[in-house]
């Protein structure tokens, strides 16, 4: 059974608890390093000036404490691999539905079950989707 490294729990320590919960599950049988929980404003503002992000300080959901986002990927990380980022998708989301819990993943932002519609791809992205009061 795989489990976090120490960075990768540092990260997701960061996250809300329904993030935890749901990567917790997920490393039992599918091994991922988490990259990246909360973001402070120079880090957003540095990742939207380089383009990795599309939005600006304090608009992401990783600039919320405990951040309302997470970027997590399959290890070992292999960057071209899209089909295993995919598949890694289906186990997340999959897990996620399981706890009741909406996530929305950057390889599908309008949750179409589409992964090649988007103008804008991030493959390690998840939020939670959390409905308005």
């Amino acid at each position: 059974m795989a489990k976090f490294g120490t960075a990768s729990l540092r990260r997701l320590s960061e996250c809300d608890d329904r993030i935890q919960l749901v990567l917790n599950e997920v490393v039992k049988t599918f091994d991922c390093s988490v990259l990246c929980g909360y973001r402070d404003e120079d880090t957003q503002q540095e990742l939207y000036r380089t383009g990795r992000s599309h939005v600006q300080w304090p608009d992401s959901k990783h600039n919320q404490s405990p951040s309302m986002a997470v970027d997590v990927a399959p290890y070992p990380i292999d960057w071209a691999d899209r089909e295993r980022f995919n598949y890694f998708a289906g186990y997340v989301m999959g897990v996620a539905s399981q706890h009741g819990i909406a996530l929305r993943w950057g390889g599908d932002w309008n949750r179409d079950w589409k992964v090649r519609d988007n103008n804008f791809d991030d493959l390690p992205h998840y939020e939670l989707i959390v409905p308005k009061e």
